[in-house]
């Protein structure tokens, strides 16, 4: 099958190279010359594990092609992905600036039945704002589906190419028909491809999304109540995750989710509800306590040398917001460098890939090294932000002599407490008792 996405950002980029990986033909769109020029050579824009080797795959079969020209894909496809931004606006509602600019590109570029797909992550009645620009625009017919994406950054191949289940939104038997056969491929052990509704699908999207943060954020304040009574968190979470209802999934506390779907999906879902009459007070929890437990590392590290943080070096393990990604949009390590900062303490960082990434964002406010080894030289403190694998077996004795003194203040809660207790360690995690005092 013919296909044209349009934006190749995360999502667009992914769902492209898994489709062409799977035999079709697909060509890309991007308003940025340069990033089209780089990604016709095979250059990821983006780090995600096993992308580059199947972009490069693709371009050189023929499958996988980019451009700059929105009419030149819409022409050659019988199905068009809209895969554009949809960022917060001022107001914390997804601003649809993108996806109206790409639906009137779409429009001017048909010249017969097209099927238009909105992948990207939109408010529900997004689909009927679309189908009404490009009836403006054009006289030809086309079917509207909406077509959510449901890709955990650090896994999305996989996640692209074996999906739990496929949702599908749509009114017509023609448009469920082509998408039918579209995800054929991806469903031979029998995942489902779930047909509903336009609306229906739309909300979904931000159903799973609410439900996910639902989860780590009544974790997280969970594991704020169990310092305070004497629990430990793991335990809890075992107890509680043994529970064939309530699953293991999403339930490791840490220092608050980030990241491009959660933070914005969350607004976006508090917003409907108040735009339709039916406030989600839930959800506004969910967001009130995420942004309260970002500031958790921080409030350890005051508890322990006071609001005043001048003449301190501490380190940070960690920039973007998981690991497997250099993606740093809301991440939990710019509210903890914002606040160290504001305290006076002198910040050094190492992340594996997020090193530009967090560069872009910070600037030369804090140090960046090139090794965790060499963040922790004199330092008076290492705060441990993202849990990467590399940060789970390090040569503690090396560390402990390393740093002015050996305090530890792990939002992952990657470590023994007792064990590091043992060793001499002044140790704080989440939710759990330490034995540092």
């Amino acid at each position: 099958m013919k296909l044209a996405v349009i934006g190749t950002g995360y999502v667009g980029l992914v769902t492209g190279t898994c489709f062409a990986e799977t035999g079709n033909f697909v060509t890309c769109v991007d308003v940025d010359a340069e990033k089209v020029a780089k990604m016709k050579e095979g250059h990821v824009p983006i780090y995600e594990p096993g992308l580059e080797r199947l972009m490069l795959r693709n371009i050189e079969r023929g499958r996988l092609n980019f451009t700059t020209s929105t009419a030149e894909a819409v022409r050659d496809a019988t199905v068009v992905f809209l895969a554009v931004g949809t960022p917060p606006g001022e107001d914390g509602n997804a601003d649809l600036s993108q996806v109206r600019a790409a639906s009137e590109a779409i429009a001017d570029g048909m010249d017969g039945y097209r099927v238009i797909v909105v992948k990207s992550t939109v408010p529900v009645g997004t689909n009927d704002i679309v189908r009404e620009i490009v009836e403006k625009r054009t006289s030809h017919p086309f079917d509207m589906v909406s077509n959510p994406e449901f890709l955990k950054e650090g896994a999305a191949i996989e996640d692209c190419l074996k999906p739990d289940r496929i949702v599908v939104g749509c009114a017509t038997e023609k448009a469920k028909k082509l998408m039918g056969q579209l995800y054929s491929p991806y469903v031979r052990t029998e995942k489902p491809v779930l047909f509903m509704d336009i609306r229906s699908a739309e909300l979904t999207k931000y159903a799973a999304n609410g439900m996910l943060a639902l989860r780590i954020s009544f974790m997280n304040e969970l594991s704020r109540l169990s310092e305070k009574v004497g629990a430990d968190i793991t335990q809890v979470r075992r107890g509680i995750g043994s529970d064939s209802r309530i699953g293991r999934q999403f339930l490791f506390p840490g220092v608050g989710y980030g990241g491009s779907c959660f933070p914005k999906d969350v607004q976006a879902l508090v917003g409907t509800g108040v735009e339709y009459g039916a406030p989600l007070k839930i959800m506004e929890a969910v967001e009130e306590v995420n942004q309260e437990q970002k500031k958790v590392l921080f409030q350890k590290i005051c508890d322990r040398y006071g609001a005043d943080l001048s003449g301190k070096v501490v380190g940070v393990w960690g920039l973007a917001f998981k690991p497997n990604t250099d993606d740093m949009r809301e991440a939990p390590s710019l509210t903890l460098i914002e606040e160290l900062l504001k305290a006076g303490a002198t910040v050094r960082a190492f992340d594996p890939v997020a090193r530009e990434t967090a560069r872009e964002m910070l600037g030369d406010s804090i140090t960046y090294t090139k090794s965790a080894y060499e963040v922790v030289e004199d330092a008076d403190a290492l705060a441990i932000v993202t849990e990467w694998n590399e940060f789970r077996m390090p040569d503690f004795m090396r560390i402990k002599d390393l740093m002015n003194s050996p305090a530890i203040f792990d939002g992952r809660n990657l470590f023994d407490p007792s064990r590091m207790h043992e060793m001499g360690f002044y140790y704080q995690c989440i939710g759990r008792p330490t034995g540092s005092k």
